[in-house]
C-alpha cells in the first residue's frame, strides 16, 4: 500500500488526508501539533483514519509521497526542512500557492538532498470536489507522479517538465479569480450602502447574463473573501511577486491583496466569525459590518 505523508492539516490537508486514507496509509504533520490545539487536531486526524505524527521527520519516514499543503509563507521553509530528511525515491509534491521563483527555490533546496521535488498547482477550491479538484503537475517526473495520484483517485495531469510553469498558470489565474472576488466585495459593499445594489446587479446581469449576477454569484464571490480572505491575501502576495519577477508592477493585484485581507479584518474587529454568517448572504454581511 502506498504510504503518504501530508504536511499541513488545514482545510485542504484534512480533505486530502481523509479521502486518501481510503486507498493509502496516511500520516499527517502540522506545526500546530506543537501548540495547545494539539489534542483537538490529533483527535481529528484519528477520526479521519490517518496517523498523526510526532514530528516532520516521523511523518516523512518511509513515505512514498509527501504532500505539502501549508500556507504560502511556510512553503519554502517546509521544503527546506524536508530536504535533509527525504530519502532516494521519495517525492515531495508542493501543492502550495506560491510564485514560480519560490517553487524553484524549494526545488533547489530539495535537490541538495536525496529526494525529488514536483510543482503542483491546485486549480480550483478543494471543497467541494475534494480529490476531483484539478491538479497540474510540473517537473521532470511529473508524468509518473500524475499516474500515481490518478490511481489514488486524484484528478492529476502532467502539464510541464519544468518547475514553475504550473505555478505560473495558477498565479496568473489568481490575478483574475481573486481580483473578481475583491472587485465584487468592493462594488457591492458600496452599492449596498448607497441603496442601489439592485440596479447595479441588474446592470451587471445585463452586461454578463451568463455569469449569474442575478443569482448566487455575488454571494459566492464575497463568501470566499469572508471565509478565506486571510489565506487569499497571502497568496496574492505571491501573485504580486510572480508579476514583478517579469517586470509587471502588479498594481491591481496589490489592491486585491488589500481587499482580500480587509473584509476578514473588519470581521475580526467586530468579533464576527464566518460560521455566524452561514448560510451566507452578502447583503446581511455588509449590513452587519457597516
Amino acid at each position: 500500500m502506498t504510504c503518504i505523508a501530508i504536511i499541513g492539516f488545514g482545510e485542504a490537508g484534512k480533505i486530502y488526508a481523509q479521502d486518501l486514507a481510503r486507498v493509502a496509509a496516511v500520516r499527517v504533520w502540522d506545526k500546530k501539533f506543537l501548540t495547545p490545539e494539539r489534542d483537538h487536531l490529533r483527535a481529528l486526524a484519528t477520526q479521519a483514519g490517518v496517523q498523526p505524527s510526532a514530528s516532520l521527520a516521523d511523518a516523512l519516514d518511509g513515505a512514498d509521497l509527501v504532500l505539502s499543503l501549508v500556507t504560502a509563507s511556510s512553503a519554502l521553509e517546509v521544503a527546506s526542512q524536508a530536504a535533509s530528511l527525504l530519502c532516494a525515491g521519495q517525492i515531495l509534491l508542493d501543492f502550495n500557492s506560491v510564485s514560480p521563483e519560490t517553487k524553484r527555490a524549494a526545488a533547489k533546496a530539495v535537490a541538495a538532498g536525496a529526494g525529488n521535488y514536483l510543482d503542483v498547482a491546485v486549480m480550483a477550491p478543494v471543497p467541494p470536489k475534494r480529490l476531483a479538484t484539478p491538479l497540474l503537475i510540473g517537473g521532470p517526473t511529473a508524468s509518473h507522479a500524475a499516474e500515481i495520484l490518478s490511481a489514488l483517485g486524484c484528478n492529476a495531469c502532467s502539464a510541464s517538465e519544468a518547475i514553475g510553469d504550473v505555478s505560473a498558470i495558477k498565479m496568473c489565474r489568481s490575478v483574475m479569480i481573486k481580483g473578481l472576488e475583491a472587485l465584487t466585495t468592493e462594488c457591492l459593499s458600496a452599492a449596498r450602502q448607497y441603496g442601489v445594489e439592485e440596479a447595479v446587479l441588474a446592470s451587471l446581469h445585463a452586461s454578463f447574463p451568463s455569469l449569474g449576477w442575478n443569482d448566487q454569484l455575488p454571494h459566492y464571490l464575497i463568501s470566499r473573501v469572508a471565509e478565506h480572505g486571510v489565506r487569499r491575501a497571502e497568496e496574492m502576495g505571491e501573485v504580486v511577486k510572480t508579476l514583478q519577477d517579469v517586470g509587471i508592477a502588479g498594481a491591481m493585484s496589490q489592491a486585491t491583496q488589500q481587499v482580500q485581507a480587509g473584509l476578514p479584518a473588519r470581521m475580526a474587529e467586530r468579533g464576527v466569525s464566518y460560521s455566524e454568517l452561514v448560510p451566507f448572504h452578502w447583503q446581511e454581511t455588509v449590513d452587519r459590518l457597516r
